[in-house]
């Protein structure tokens, strides 16, 4: 975060913890709908380590325009054009900022999804707490 204070810039949180109960209706709706290609192209999982809380979806924000920066493509958008590398110009530029900012606290970024960050924690369990 500090890295982006320096910048005048914040985060914006999509998505933190998932239940394992929302991660299965992805599935099924992906099943249901005939868009398996989601799973098997690894944009939709089975097992998410959204379910472990040790996973966000997230996005930076310049609060003196009150709007997400131009990643190139909206948040959760399902083809190559959002892997994190496949940009140019401004748009990598805006992603390599949020990787290194992330990087710089300990996440991995998910190739496939410039928005998508995880921790590694050993021995972490999945749980299925609704929140409300």
């Amino acid at each position: 975060q500090d890295r982006l204070r320096k910048r005048g810039l914040s985060l914006l949180v999509y998505d933190g913890y998932r239940p394992v109960r929302a991660t299965l209706a992805m599935v099924r709706w992906a099943e249901r709908s005939g868009r398996r290609s989601l799973l098997n192209d690894g944009y939709i999982a089975s097992r998410s380590r959204h379910n472990l809380g040790l996973a966000v979806d997230l996005t930076i924000v310049d609060p003196a325009v009150g709007a997400p920066l131009d990643m190139g493509t909206p948040f959760d958008t399902f083809s190559e054009s959002a892997h994190t590398a496949n940009a140019e110009g401004p748009v990598l530029t805006n992603r390599r900022i949020l990787l290194r900012a992330m990087e710089a606290e300990g996440f991995r970024n998910y190739e496939k999804e410039w928005w998508h960050f995880s921790l590694d924690v050993p021995g972490a369990l999945p749980f299925d707490q609704v929140i409300r």
